[in-house]
């Protein structure tokens, strides 16, 4: 899977999910931390990524709506350190089947995970 982490996820990330088999790129990487979360929406759908966020921004369905990118992972946690985002998008990457999530919106929680599929025509 190609993904982009947004902006303020812990950066071992990139190793963890590179490891799992991954293309991992970042916000940061690509100097575009800080920048409005249009340009990195483009920025994603551009280089054909799966979005790694936290960003609420990012949460209304009705404007990202399934099928209509290449996918995206909001990460809803009440306590968001750096220790648990990673410790949660880690555990998610190795336990669930991610590459079924292409052009789905996920929320992950610390105990649910909920996938938006794309309508069926």
């Amino acid at each position: 899977m190609r993904i982009k982490l947004d902006e303020n996820r812990p950066t071992r990330l990139v190793s963890v999910l590179s490891e799992l088999g991954h293309d991992v790129d970042t916000v940061p990487s690509e100097r575009i931390a800080g920048k409005d979360d249009a340009v990195v929406w483009q920025a994603a759908q551009a280089g054909r990524r799966f979005l790694i966020t936290q960003d609420l921004d990012f949460s209304d369905v009705r404007r990202y709506s399934p099928g209509t990118h290449h996918g995206l992972l909001l990460v809803r946690l009440p306590q968001p350190g750096r220790t648990a985002l990673f410790e949660r998008i880690a555990m998610l990457f190795q336990v669930e089947d991610v590459e079924s999530w292409g052009g789905c919106m996920v929320t992950a929680t610390p105990h649910k995970v909920r996938l938006r599929h794309p309508a069926s025509v």
